[in-house]
């Protein structure tokens, strides 16, 4: 019988991770919404930077003037296109709003506000979840007990009077509100990593660290938190939407960002004042806004797919 030679083909595997990112880059909804998010970001990163309109420039002649034309929204807005001669040709692509300011730029340095609280605020709740969890499932007994009546009271306060209180003792900072909200959103953070670091601690392999005489510092960092970190991906998708939404309300309120900067909640606020007679004011901001909340919910659907050990 003769013997088969020759080199032996070493077959590779995927690991959970590349099994992870090829299930996400075939979900069209998650893809989509991850180019259309770079797009919005990257435009208000560089239009203010490059747009022949300063935010704050205030054109006496050109005040509530609608955008041009050649959009084709003049008759959806009821305006007539002669209403504001002096604007024709001046590069207002969204119009102005009511002070004679150009709304392009606006809303795109709003998008640089709002981006930019939600990814910073999400980190600070992320480091400060992430650790306060995990530390508490781990160690769990009575300091898990005290530790999570902590979050609870917490929990407990009115969200908008410790806003308030901030704003009282500190003064409007655009720095407080990263510490507002991150102060508020790690929470829940907290909540899912202790639920997560729960179901883990009594795996065989964190025994064995244990028997190894692991430190607990060092069993977190290198068995809890890398095990986690699935949920926390996923939450965190969710956790930027949020926190736009908390600034979108507090500067709604009066409670955020001051100006002659300004946010997507802002201009909504500012809009919704106008929406009869100016309707653009209001349109403008809200479907930028709305469109990154959906872009943040589908990528979150799509790493929730993708990171569930059910569909492997």
């Amino acid at each position: 019988m003769a013997s088969v030679t020759g080199p032996v083909r070493e077959i590779q595997g995927r690991s959970l991770w590349q099994d992870a990112r090829r299930r996400l880059f075939a979900n069209k909804a998650a893809v989509s919404s991850m180019i259309l998010l770079a797009i919005i970001a990257t435009m208000s990163v560089v239009m203010p930077n490059v747009w022949p309109h300063q935010f704050d420039s205030v054109y006496i002649d050109r005040i509530s003037c609608p955008p041009p034309d050649y959009l084709g929204m003049t008759a959806l807005f009821g305006v007539q296109a002669d209403v504001c001669p002096t604007a024709v040709g001046q590069g207002h692509l969204f119009g102005t709003d009511a002070n004679g300011r150009d709304l392009f730029i606006r809303v795109m340095l709003g998008g640089r506000v709002s981006l930019a609280i939600g990814f910073v605020a999400t980190l600070v709740a992320l480091f400060i979840g992430v650790l306060y969890g995990a530390t508490a499932g781990f160690l769990g007994g009575r300091i898990d007990n005290i530790m999570m009546r902590f979050v609870d009271v917490l929990y407990a306060l009115p969200f908008i009077f410790f806003v308030i209180i901030l704003m009282v003792v500190f003064g409007r900072n655009f720095i407080l509100m990263f510490v507002a909200i991150g102060a508020v959103e790690w929470l829940t953070m907290a909540r899912i990593v202790r639920g997560q670091t729960l179901s883990i601690r009594r795996k065989e392999f964190i025994e064995a660290a244990e028997a190894a005489g692991v430190s607990n510092s060092a069993i977190i960092r290198r068995h809890i938190l890398p095990n986690v970190v699935g949920p926390v991906i996923v939450y965190v998708t969710l956790t930027v939407p949020a926190v736009i939404l908390t600034e979108s309300f507090l500067s709604f309120l009066g409670l955020g960002v001051q100006e002659p900067f300004t946010s997507w909640g802002v201009l909504i606020s500012d809009g919704k004042d106008q929406m009869e007679s100016y309707p653009w004011m209001l349109i403008f901001p809200a479907v930028f806004m709305v469109l990154t909340l959906f872009c943040f919910n589908f990528i979150g659907d799509g790493l929730r797919d993708a990171l569930d050990p059910k569909d492997r």
